[in-house]
């Protein structure tokens, strides 16, 4: 665990208001994952959700998730990256 790399980032998911309404909460966890493994140069296979994460988006339904997320991503020296939300 010495060579983590850690950021907090705030991912944007104001174009998920643009698909149908009954996807939206899912398109919003796929644009989380390719958002992440864009800016931590991995594959999008080892970014790993945290729950945490999954029940922010799907807090208020399938229909109306955020605009936008705070999350906290930790890559490990193995390449995984986890994505959770930050601790206040």
């Amino acid at each position: 665990m010495a060579d983590q790399e850690e950021k907090i980032l705030t991912i944007p998911l104001r174009r998920v208001k643009n698909d149908p309404a009954s996807k939206r909460a899912s398109i919003a966890m796929r644009e989380i994952r390719e958002y992440v493994s864009r800016h931590m140069k991995v594959p999008s296979e080892d970014v790993w959700i945290d729950t945490s994460t999954n029940e922010a988006v799907w807090k208020r339904g399938i229909k109306k998730p955020p605009s936008r997320i705070k999350v906290k991503i930790i890559k490990f020296e193995d390449g995984i990256v986890e994505v959770s939300i930050p601790r206040e």
